[in-house]
């Protein structure tokens, strides 16, 4: 499990499951609704990712999103 602290780590760890799966950006940007020079952008920059957009690259590369409290043990955790 990574943890996402800023833009900057989402951006490289999609870039990078993108890579560890043998995927083009062309072939990920397809699935995500994107053009791949858009990918591209947001692969270095991904600030301006929506939810939407997030949820579908998260969903085209097969990793899910977990949110949880800093500093405990996530499996624990009751809201």
């Amino acid at each position: 499990m990574r943890t996402i602290t800023t833009p900057a780590h989402i951006g490289a760890l999609l870039a990078s499951r993108r890579k560890h799966l043998k995927l083009s950006q062309s072939q990920v940007a397809e699935k995500v609704g994107i053009s791949q020079n858009r990918l591209s952008v947001l692969e270095t920059d991904p600030a301006a990712l929506d939810m939407k957009k997030l949820l579908a690259w998260l969903n085209a590369l097969g990793l899910d999103m977990t949110v949880g409290e800093r500093g405990t043990d996530k499996s624990k955790v009751e809201w």
